[in-house]
């Protein structure tokens, strides 16, 4: 009894030594002091990756940091960047937001060394007007404890990340202005360059991520001549710069620029510098749609997208892309119209002109009982499925890696019986997590949603507390964050235990539909992209 005794004081006192030990680092610019929240993960928070952005420093490329003496606590997430709350399903780990936003964070392996583990940088969506790299759903911890480096960036948002003015122009030794959060990004993935091996990374071996307008980001990231050489393969969920969002001309974005300079009395550049901060963002809800939109700016980017992908002059790397069954419903094609047939004939002729013929020969509902999935299937192309095809068939064509696509189709459960009414995300925190469920509500969306596969693909289900999880979630999230595994580590998502995945090639448009039976086809519906390519050319 008595050497059981000492047996349990031993542990215990193990316990809490691992516990209350602070790893430590050592990179460029200084020692870090990251936390060990969970057993064989070290934590490293709000680690600064370039200057404040503020004071003469807004609307600048970002600066390289200075180094500090001393322990930075890298214990807890830095600011959010500057936004205002305009999504509900955004759960912030942070402490407000502000200017001084340049932050990132590690998850990264407790006895890594120097084995030099692949690494994963993520890029969060929202629109480019929100989002942070504390959301719960981009954490990465999970992938670490898979033996993957993990690291999640804040970049600069809305007016602060992408606002152009003639004067920022001239002002610029590369006499250019706009992309602040896309030069934010890369800044960040210059940092993981020069400094992941600390913790245990490969600085060669280096996937960047991201989910809507973080998925755009890595498209654009895989077009800039700045940054190419800074990974080594791409992972891009729903949404490319080939459509949606797409880049505007240098003198595009300075007119809107400047309209947004004139709507808030600043009559010169300092002027504009020196306004509060939360003065200039309050003033974007009153700006016109597509105000601070990314640019052909001649630096980041030379020219325009579809001319870089053409010639080839991209990133060639590995490329793992897909999007969402139901990225947009099909209320919101129909305008609140019932689906049938002949109203969906309306919208598309009202949408399309003199093109809406070839549309409904590609997207042709022969029944009104065909019309919800016809109808959805267009919205959501029309969205982010074909910018996201188009960047794959670039790849296909004028790359020279493997390229993997894939369709995620598992509607997420229903809401918690508990959460009543209340909005996803923005409960993130509130209600307990139980764990599985074993016989959830019927789902709301038929299809998978927006963003929905996140926590799935990232092995975060359990930080959602909003939804009821089912043993047939998490199954499904077991096998889609081993595709994405696999695919950081080695660059081909295939793996033991897993259904054939094979690339797209020119010859046959594979495509791996993720859900609780995932398998791979063919695609059939090669005709709608081609079609939307043909009358609505997005350049």
């Amino acid at each position: 009894m008595k050497t059981l005794g000492i047996f349990l004081v031993a542990v215990g006192l193990a316990t809490s030594a691992w516990a209350q030990k602070a790893p430590q680092v050592k990179i460029k610019d200084g020692t870090l002091e990251g936390i060990s929240e969970t057993k064989g993960v070290r934590t490293f928070k709000g680690i600064p990756f370039a200057q404040p952005p503020i004071g003469d420093l807004r609307w600048k490329e970002p600066q390289p940091l200075k180094k500090w003496s001393g322990v930075y606590k890298a214990d807890h997430f830095g600011p959010s960047a500057m936004q205002r709350p305009v999504f509900g399903d955004m759960n912030f780990r942070s402490k407000g937001t502000n200017e001084d936003c340049l932050y990132l964070n590690v998850w990264a392996p407790e006895n890594a060394g120097k084995k030099s583990l692949p690494v994963l940088v993520y890029f969060y969506g929202g629109g480019f007007v929100a989002g942070d790299g504390s959301e719960p759903r981009y954490d990465g911890e999970s992938m670490a404890q898979k033996g993957i480096v993990a690291v999640t960036v804040n970049y600069r948002l809305n007016v602060f990340g992408f606002l152009a003015h003639p004067e920022l122009t001239k002002e610029s030794p590369q006499h250019a202005s706009g992309n602040y959060g896309l030069l934010d990004q890369m800044a960040a993935l210059r940092w993981v360059k020069e400094n992941i091996a600390a913790f245990g990374g490969d600085p060669s071996q280096v996937t960047i991520a991201g989910e809507s307008a973080g998925s755009i980001s890595v498209s654009a990231q895989m077009a800039s001549p700045l940054s190419k050489n800074l990974f080594s393969k791409a992972i891009g969920e729903s949404g490319s710069l080939l459509g949606t969002l797409a880049p505007v001309s240098l003198a595009e974005a300075e007119k809107k620029g400047a309209a947004f300079a004139a709507s808030l009395g600043a009559k010169s550049l300092a002027e504009l510098r020196a306004l509060p901060a939360a003065q200039v963002l309050e003033a974007t809800a009153k700006a016109a749609p597509g105000s601070f939109p990314m640019v052909i700016d001649g630096y980041f980017l030379p020219k325009s997208a579809h001319e870089i992908f053409a010639a080839g002059e991209q990133a060639q790397v590995p490329l793992l892309a897909g999007w969402n069954s139901e990225e947009m419903n099909y209320r919101a094609f129909l305008g609140g119209q019932q689906p049938t047939v002949e109203n969906f004939k309306q919208a598309v002729t009202k949408r399309f002109g003199a093109s809406a013929d070839a549309i409904l020969k590609a997207y042709n509902p022969t029944s009104d009982a065909e019309v919800e999935d016809v109808a959805t299937a267009l919205a959501g192309d029309m969205f982010l499925g074909f910018s996201t095809w188009k960047w794959i068939d670039y790849q296909v064509k004028t790359g020279k890696k493997p390229v993997y696509r894939y369709y995620y189709a598992q509607p997420r459960p229903a809401m918690r019986p508990e959460m009543g009414n209340a909005t996803p995300g923005l409960a993130g925190g509130i209600v307990k997590n139980e764990g599985p469920v074993t016989a959830a509500p019927k789902p709301a969306n038929k299809g998978a949603v927006h963003s929905a596969e996140i926590e799935y693909a990232m092995g975060n289900l359990g930080s959602n507390k909003v939804y009821a999880w089912t043993e047939e979630d998490y199954k499904v999230s077991k096998v889609m964050q081993e595709y994405f595994a696999n695919f950081i580590k080695t660059g081909n998502p295939n793996g033991a235990g897993l259904p054939n995945w094979s690339p797209v090639t020119s010859d046959k448009e594979a495509v791996l539909v993720i859900d609780a039976n995932t398998k791979q086809i063919t695609d059939k519906h090669l005709d709608r992209y081609e079609t939307l390519e043909k009358v609505s050319p997005v350049k």
